[in-house]
């Protein structure tokens, strides 16, 4: 071809969404041939889109050392606050992982499997973010991912308001192929493995049939925080060495004042006596030493100080298999048919702290309980006659259940796929049409959760045949019987399922002066159910847990077309539409790109498009309701976000952990988007390659709960009556706050803009071998949520926005260098991974988020520090059958950089997990038999 190949569609990629294309505006008597993308070229201004796409092969994924294609996906550049890694084991979609491009969270990223659809996992993030989850691809057979970056509202859908990533796995596959690597880190743990088998038979031009199967199995070791008490601040609750104050979020047990206390191994009871009722202390119950790993108990004022890394884990227990399989076969010239079927089972286990007998509970309201909740923190009592309270009255009390135990979460996720369809030409069009039906399956299993009416009346009801109920180091005087019923397992099966049925096609239009004109037209249907009940015993407050759930069934029909007019030699304009009609919704999205090629070697292109998203089944259903929680400064308590209040607060107060209901909204609005690209593609020599694009997207009528930040200001929120004392006055609502009300609801809109830059370079070494270098950097120049005319959160460079992610921070900069060296039979291959700093602050303008106790800022200049790690990986082709294969993450062993204010990950930011698991080596081999 005397020309690079285009695609017919200018704002898609339709070799991988819709179907084998022809390629356009090639030389007069050039011949009509049909291509598909296989990954980019350094000479890319002819072969670049108007869109900005980002190609990985399956030979630069395989390379990178990383166990999914999660793990590698959430290295990229484009990825952001919102993506769930895989140690995030204690969030509301445990077991699961996810990429949020741009920052906007996994439900404005469509992830797409050979160009449709799978269903979403089972269990809402954050009980409001549907996403499809990334664990159930298996990585081996994939043939490439193609990331979409300006989103794909006409061939993909109007939701994918952040962009597509679409996973194609291979069709064409023939031999017999077994691959096993396994991997540990420099500790000696975290230990991995993994092994495959892939088959396949047929020739499509021969034998007229191909099929492929694919079988992968992984198993990961658990990691605890405990096991890297070593490294650093690495898994620390106990931030006092680094002049924190005692009271951290991963810490507890201590008295932090009159009044304040917080559940510890030993107990601590409150002095009942009426006369100190204005400021009644706390008095901790012997027995620590026994009970806590914490010995050092300085500033416990009497209590029982613990931290979270005496249980927690870094890392969960994993176990899953992924099976594949697509069977093709060449009716006639014309006509494909083809099947796929695919299955994922994945077990995880997560250990988390032993549950406190006074937790606050939110459930939805009854006629028994209006309010919607139950602190247990006032309810449930010491009785007076309880051996071990002294004060002859009925009193609070603080308690971990340490003679309980640990709880462990385990997810028990399954999922299926399955596919069958016909592609082929008739009467001048090409077509694909096809049926998809997926579901997810997820049961979940809390254990040693607390049955709390056993619980109070084993406290506090004398005539109970349960009571006295032992707590602390006195808990070995507890009958088997009381735990036998105190003691229970929370469970909850969740499904959701999608099916969908799609018709696409396309073809060749008129002459135009650059070429023929494409067109394409495409319909599907389809119809999503969720079902996610809440844990049981969650429904009325009966165990130690809020309510979460979300039901829902989504019928969409769509209608979409798409023109590509090369009106010049030089000049490709190109647009598209589409038409989806929801159940209680309709919307129409547009979408048009340009791109102009003034020289063979340089090209100019941008877009502009709309999204569309409806209320998800979490968002607008009104029997969906969760409780999140994230970390606040107290309005009341900690008015400067900064300095406790007098009479009672501590700098707890200033960093506290609340938690915040939310309940889905009938009346909610869609949310709406604009996305707009402008950018440069340029061949600067003839093996150097630049791409430089700029990107905006403005989300309106986001749905979102109230900041937590505004949800903790109000009147409505619930506190414990530890009330402020100023001047010998009580502050009436001033205690510790524990739970808000954060309804969802529309806010303004986000607008965040950036720059994307990718660089390749091609190195011809002669006897040397060959080489490339590449380099791809994301500016993020701005990130900010509008939640009214007055209010404005800049997240750019900042901590947040912790109200809708994960607490990861929005860095300004992320880079990827690569570097790939081919000599003989070796390939040598680098990665360098690179975030840039951020400041340790909830949003611009805010107090520092984390002070020491002096009250000067928790890090240098009150910020989190940029973060760096290479990875090596190495590959022998010891003959045409064997290959063997090393890798090295994190070479230099660099140390995550200390955060002390993510829930992610004990004192470091959970998407710097590498830094956290050190050094990490695997070896592998892979095998052709045929």
């Amino acid at each position: 071809m005397a020309r690079s190949v285009r695609l017919i569609f200018s704002g898609s990629v339709v070799a991988a969404g819709l179907l084998a294309t022809p390629a356009m505006a090639q030389d007069a008597n050039a011949n009509v041939q049909r291509v598909e993308i296989t990954g980019s070229s350094i000479k890319r201004a002819t072969a670049e889109t108007a869109s900005p796409i980002q190609l990985i092969g399956r030979e630069e994924l395989l390379k990178s050392g990383k166990a999914t294609v999660a793990e590698y996906l959430q290295t990229l550049t484009v990825d952001g606050a919102g993506s769930l890694p895989t140690g995030f084991g204690n969030g509301f979609a445990a077991g699961s992982t996810a990429i949020s491009l741009r920052g906007l969270g996994a439900t404005s990223t469509l992830v797409l499997l050979n160009g449709r659809r799978m269903a979403p996992f089972a269990r809402a993030d954050d009980g409001q973010k549907s996403f499809t989850d990334l664990s159930t691809v298996p990585m081996q057979i994939v043939e490439r991912i193609e990331i979409l970056k300006d989103g794909a509202s006409s061939t993909y859908g109007a939701d994918a308001i952040a962009g597509v990533v679409n996973i194609i796995l291979r069709k064409d596959f023939e031999g017999l192929q077994v691959k096993a690597d396994t991997g540990t880190s420099r500790y000696s743990d975290a230990k991995q493995n993994k092994a495959s088998v892939s088959f396949g038979k047929g020739n499509l031009d021969t034998d007229k049939y191909n099929f492929v199967l694919n079988a992968e199995y992984m198993q990961s070791d658990k990691l605890k925080n405990s096991d890297r008490a070593d490294r650093g601040h690495i898994g620390h609750g106990d931030l006092r060495p680094y002049g924190f104050p005692i009271g951290t979020q991963f810490a507890g047990g201590y008295i932090a004042g009159p009044n304040n206390a917080s559940p510890g191994p030993a107990g601590a009871i409150r002095d009942p006596d009426p006369l100190k009722a204005e400021n009644p202390p706390y008095i901790g119950l012997p027995g620590c030493a026994a009970l806590s790993a914490t010995t050092n108990q300085t500033g416990a004022n009497g209590g029982c100080l613990y931290h979270h890394d005496q249980f927690r884990d870094m890392q969960p227990e994993i176990e899953s298999i992924n099976l594949y399989s697509r069977g093709t076969w060449q009716v006639n010239d014309n006509m494909q048919a083809y099947v796929e079927a695919g299955y994922s089972k994945r077990d995880t286990a997560f250990t988390i702290i032993p549950p406190s007998v006074t937790p606050t509970v939110a459930f939805p309201r009854n006629a028994a309980n209006p309010q919607g909740f139950i602190n247990f923190g006032n309810r449930n009592l010491m009785a007076a006659s309880h051996p071990q309270n002294p004060f002859g009255a009925a009193t609070r009390i603080r308690y971990a259940a340490f003679d309980v135990g640990p709880s462990t979460r385990t997810a028990n996720n399954e999922f299926s796929r399955f596919v069958v369809g016909v592609k082929g030409s008739a009467m001048g069009w090409d077509y694909d049409t096809g049926y998809t039906h997926s579901e997810s399956k997820l049961h979940l299993d809390y254990s040693n959760m607390l049955n709390m009416k056993v619980l109070v009346a084993a406290l506090g009801d004398p005539k109970s045949p349960f009571f006295p109920y032992y707590i602390g180091a006195q808990a070995n005087k507890n009958p088997a019987s009381l735990y036998a019923a105190m003691v229970t397992n929370a469970t909850s099966d969740s499904t959701t399922k999608l099916d969908v049925i799609d018709f696409k096609a396309t073809r060749e239009l008129f002459a135009l002066p650059g070429g023929n004109a494409g067109i394409a037209i495409g319909a599907e249907h389809r119809q999503e159910k969720l079902s996610n009940p809440s844990l049981t015993g969650t429904s009325d407050g009966s165990i130690n847990a809020s309510y979460v759930a979300a039901f829902g069934d989504t019928k969409v029909s769509a209608i979409y077309a798409e023109i590509l007019a090369p009106v010049i030699k030089n000049v490709e304009l190109s647009a598209a539409v589409r038409y989806d009609k929801y159940d209680n919704f309709k919307s129409t999205t547009p979408k048009v790109g340009a791109k102009w090629t003034p020289l063979k070697s340089f090209a100019l292109r941008g877009t502009y498009t709309e999204g569309f998203r409806a209320p998800g089944a979490a968002e607008g259903s009104s029997s969906s309701q969760s409780t999140g929680t994230s970390t606040v400064a107290d309005p009341i308590r900690c008015p400067n976000g900064k300095t406790p209040a007098p009479g009672g607060a501590t700098t707890t107060d200033c960093g506290i952990g609340v938690a915040a209901v939310k309940v889905g909204d009938a009346n909610l609005r869609p949310e709406t988007s604009k996305g707009y690209t402008l950018g440069v593609v340029w061949d600067v020599l003839a093996d150097t390659g630049v791409t430089l694009d700029a990107w905006k997207i403005k989300r309106s009528d986001e749905i979102n709960p109230l900041p937590y930040n505004e949800a903790a200001a109000l009147p409505t929120a619930v506190r414990n009556d530890n009330n402020l004392i100023q001047n010998g006055v009580v502050i009436p609502n001033s205690g510790t706050l524990v739970l808000t009300q954060a309804p969802y609801r529309n806010s303004s809109f986000t607008e965040i803009s950036g720059v994307d830059l990718d660089i390749k370079q091609r190195l011809r070494m002669g006897t040397w071998g060959k080489a490339t270098l590449g380099l791809t950097w994301t500016h993020v120049a701005s990130w900010k949520r509008h939640e009214s005319a007055t209010t404005v959160y800049q997240f750019a460079g900042t901590h947040g926005n912790c109200d809708t992610s994960n607490c990861a921070g929005t860095p300004k900069d992320k880079i990827n260098l690569t570097g790939s060296w081919d000599l003989g039979d070796w390939n040598f291959n680098g990665i360098v991974n690179y975030r840039a700093k951020m400041k340790n602050i909830l949003f611009e303008g805010k107090a520092c988020a984390a002070n020491l106790a002096n009250g000067q800022p928790g890090t240098t200049n009150c910020e989190i520090a940029s973060f760096t790690t290479l990875d090596l990986s190495t590959r022998y082709n010891f003959s045409k059958q064997l290959t063997l294969f090393a890798s090295m993450n994190n070479v230099l062993d660099k140390i995550a950089p200390l955060d002390p204010l993510t829930y992610g990950g004990l004192s470091y930011n959970p998407m710097d997990a590498s830094g956290a698991i050190g050094r990490y080596v695997k070896v592998g081999v892979n095998y052709k038999f045929f």
